[in-house]
């Protein structure tokens, strides 16, 4: 069971970055220093003082970099990549017992492709909101991703089982409007 809890914990981690890079990588490392969380052999430098300082640092200033109007989208499009790179790690520092290889196959295409599915989505989000409101309704759409990203981060680590069930109902409402989307004329 506390394998599964792991896994639940990374996959609800990688989802979180899909939101915000930074974010939960400060969540991770103030419930690593409080003892709330165990990190996998390697990342015991994420529940570092120097990197929470890091973390808090990048945390504040992605945040407001997302309220910066046209740089909003350039920042998606560096961080698309980037995301599918964090949710694998995410994923592997919080998968504590397990074969490495096991470990990092499940990271790469759980965690990445978790963290790449939101990150995507929420970049398509943007873009759409950019261009129906002229960038008027950006500031919400980052509110509401800055919001998701500590919330499912807290989730994650608190109720892992709980968070498991929040992103696969966003799995499920990304694939109603992907089929949506696809089957309008």
């Amino acid at each position: 069971m506390d394998i599964a809890i792991s896994i639940f914990l990374g996959i609800g981690l990688a989802a979180a970055v899909g939101f915000r890079i930074f974010l939960p990588f400060l969540v991770m490392s103030l419930a690593a220093q409080f003892g709330v969380m165990e990190l996998s052999t390697g990342f015991e430098w994420i529940g570092r003082p120097v990197a929470l300082v890091l973390f808090g640092t990048a945390s504040v200033i992605e945040i407001f970099s997302y309220y910066i109007p046209w740089f909003d989208n350039l920042l998606d499009t560096i961080t698309a990549p980037l995301a599918m790179v964090c949710g694998t790690l995410v994923m592997g520092s919080a998968i504590v017992e397990m074969e490495p290889w096991i470990k990092w196959t499940l990271a790469i295409i759980a965690g990445g492709g978790t963290a790449g599915l939101i990150k995507g989505t929420s970049s398509t989000t943007r873009a759409v909101s950019s261009v129906t409101t002229a960038g008027f309704g950006n500031p919400l759409v980052a509110t509401i991703e800055s919001a998701s990203s500590i919330g499912l981060s807290l989730l994650s680590i608190f109720i892992p089982i709980l968070a498991i069930m929040v992103v696969l109902g966003l799995f499920v409402l990304i694939l109603r409007k992907f089929w949506r989307l696809r089957s309008s004329p």
